[in-house]
């Protein structure tokens, strides 16, 4: 069976959340599979086989879940993108806009290497800004983008398209 058809047995669609005419895809039952989740980590790694990555960049929160995952098959370090306020220390944010609004993203300054080669990932895709916010971010340290990871992409809503500058290399394992 194809990882985009065992994905969508297992994920769970949740109507009208957070908003009414919100149809939200909701990727904890994923994590309560164990024969998925390793499948879902396979896949990652595969897809980026032929490249050099020095870190994996998760981006709050459900990016996390699976990027740290990543990162410790890979054997390579996990660095974690947080909501502006989050993380101590001398960081950098990059700001971003949400459908009514504005939101911020911060890293630690020294935990990205200039010039290292870096893999951005969260959960799913939507309109590509927090995704762009990211790449963004690390662009300003002076480090490279190799690509994008996600489980869930919302085609509708072309996010691809908002991160092909940043990278070509813009992995989903199933689209909706």
């Amino acid at each position: 069976m194809k990882i985009e058809d065992e994905i969508n047995k297992v994920i769970r669609e949740v109507p009208d959340f957070p908003k009414e005419g919100i149809n939200f895809k909701d990727i904890t039952p994923l994590l309560m599979d164990s024969d998925i989740t390793n499948k879902i980590v396979n896949s990652f790694i595969k897809s980026f086989d032929n490249f050099i990555i020095d870190a994996i960049v998760g981006i709050e929160s459900r990016g996390f879940l699976y990027g740290i995952l990543l990162a410790n098959k890979m054997n390579i370090p996990f660095i974690p993108i947080r909501k502006s306020g989050k993380l101590p220390g001398d960081t950098i944010s990059q700001s971003y806009d949400l459908e009514y609004g504005k939101s911020e993203i911060e890293i630690h300054r020294s935990d990205i290497k200039e010039n290292w080669n870096v893999l951005i990932h969260d959960d799913l895709l939507a309109t590509g800004g927090t995704a762009s916010a990211a790449a963004e971010l690390l662009l300003k340290l002076n480090a490279n983008i190799v690509g994008f990871g996600f489980i869930v992409n919302l085609h509708f809503l072309d996010g691809k398209n908002k991160l092909e500058k940043y990278s070509d290399k813009i992995i989903t394992l199933i689209d909706y």
